[in-house]
């Protein structure tokens, strides 16, 4: 939800209002649809980086307001706590050497964040969880200051009418309440854009779920939460709690959740839209003036806000977009499983799998979503994220293997194939991928890391907030080194 909002007040009158926009939007999307008006052809990638502001000590700084200021750049932009920026990569073709300008001009611009963040005696950091992080920042007075994200904190709390659980069983177990959304501040993710045309939406989806789980095995990056070892891919089982409106009755009556992986295949972009309307019911119902049928027919664009807005607080682990630039219309899937970091270099890696997977999966003859149960790939999601690059997944051509054998033989050569299909330069598709090959070799990821670091300093007899904070102190050194994580060194107990 990235619009600023003034402070307001819902009635029941605005809900039913607002209900009946999105409606209305949702036919007007669907005559969009019927009659052609999208465009196609622009293979047009995006991603978007959210950052930690931390201190020099590694513990969350509550900057971010001073440091936007600083940067003087819309491409960042503030985020739910105080301790969060996001940097958003401007459009690109998906073509030659794409990968490599991305690194470029992430590089740059983590480098140009990290030195006014100096400034003000902090840093950045891209990493999935903060280790450091403790109850103490994550109360409400750290909310950024934005009155969208109050107001989001408000509608939340008020549809769910109770405190928000949040219970997560990993290697340890972590068991609290909390009495507002902060703590889903603590987990900072990488977003993939993909703008596709309307026909090949649906296949495109359904490829994007099914290989969620392999992104997030070879990308997990998220082991600590408060101190407990939990999840390898922890952020996943605390977005999904901490943004829940549903009482432990209506989960038990089968009421979707808003953070939601889905529960089946689709066809096309409708089924998701459609299912938005039928599921969820609106957090933020704001209406604008926009007549989506009368700009329709005067043969203008519609923006959709409602629609919009209305998407946007449907937390989907792959969301379709609708929106207009250039003052045309388009379709994107916005893919969100993976963590932020560890490096640029590891999200480029991570970025060119998704890429090179999605365009193979989507082009092949016999559709993925014809292979795996969509049962599976959620199965595969969850346990992926429970036990990250160690976890056995499921795949139709090798049954259940563990998850570096599935990505080493079956899923980077379709990853270089999709590449290939983008013409994406052939350097750049060995070097990107190589990242991922060697993280398979060596089962290293950036979660793998931490545990084993953090695990060698307890050895050495520190205590176990001593060991948490040195670790991030030595990750932040291979962050900014921008050296892949499988080649960084656990130090020796």
């Amino acid at each position: 939800m990235g619009r600023d909002i003034d402070e307001v007040r819902f009635t029941r009158e605005d809900r039913q209002r607002y209900r009946e926009k999105v409606k209305l939007d949702i036919e007007v999307l669907r005559r969009m649809l019927e009659s052609g008006a999208f465009e196609r052809g622009r293979k047009l990638i995006g991603i978007e980086v959210e950052f930690h502001v931390v201190d020099n000590d590694g513990e969350p700084a509550m900057i971010n307001d001073q440091l936007l200021r600083k940067l003087e750049n819309p491409d960042f932009q503030t985020e739910l706590a105080q301790f969060n920026i996001e940097f958003n990569v401007a459009p690109h073709k998906l073509s030659g050497t794409v990968f490599r300008e991305i690194e470029e001009e992430l590089e740059t611009s983590q480098r140009y964040a990290q030195t006014q963040a100096r400034e003000l005696d902090a840093q950045v950091a891209t990493i999935g969880i903060l280790p450091t992080l403790s109850g103490l920042h994550t109360t409400i007075q750290n909310l950024s200051a934005n009155p969208r994200y109050h107001l989001l904190n408000e509608q939340i709390l008020e549809a769910r009418g109770e405190d928000l659980l949040v219970e997560i069983e990993g290697t340890e177990r972590l068991e609290l309440s909390t009495s507002s959304i902060m703590m889903e501040a603590a987990a900072t993710s990488v977003q993939l854009h993909l703008q596709v045309s309307p026909e090949g939406f649906g296949r495109t989806w359904n490829a994007a779920q099914a290989i969620s789980a392999a992104q997030v095995a070879v990308g997990a990056n998220s082991p600590f939460l408060f101190g407990k070892e939990l999840w390898r891919e922890t952020r996943i089982a605390l977005f999904q709690q901490t943004i829940d409106t549903r009482t432990e009755e209506l989960t038990a009556q089968g009421v979707r959740p808003r953070v939601w992986f889905g529960e089946r295949w689709i066809d096309d972009v409708m089924d998701l839209f459609d299912e938005n309307v039928r599921y969820f019911n609106a957090l933020l119902p704001l209406i604008e003036d926009e007549d989506p049928v009368a700009v329709l027919d005067g043969g203008g664009v519609p923006h959709l806000p409602e629609l919009q807005l209305h998407n946007g607080t449907v937390y989907r682990w792959n969301r379709p977009i609708y929106d207009v630039a250039r003052g045309k219309p388009h379709l994107r899937v916005e893919n969100r499983v993976l963590p932020a970091g560890p490096t640029v270099v590891d999200t480029v890696a991570n970025a060119a799998l998704y890429y090179g997977l999605v365009r193979e999966l989507a082009g092949s003859d016999e559709p993925i979503e014809r292979q795996l149960s969509f049962t599976a790939a959620r199965d595969n999601f969850f346990t992926a994220a429970c036990d990250g690059i160690e976890a056995e997944l499921f795949w139709p051509s090798t049954g259940n293997v563990p998850a570096s054998e599935l990505v080493l033989r079956t899923l980077l050569p379709l990853a270089h194939s999709g590449l290939d299909a983008w013409l994406v330069d052939r350097r750049d598709r060995d070097h990107y991928l190589g990242v991922i090959e060697q993280r398979c070799l060596k089962r290293q990821t950036g979660a793998g890391w931490q545990v084993r670091t953090f695990r060698a300093f307890r050895d050495r007899g520190l205590e176990r907030r001593e060991a948490l904070t040195e670790m991030t102190r030595l990750y932040l050194e291979g962050m900014h080194s921008n050296e892949p994580v499988h080649t960084w060194e656990v130090p020796r107990t």
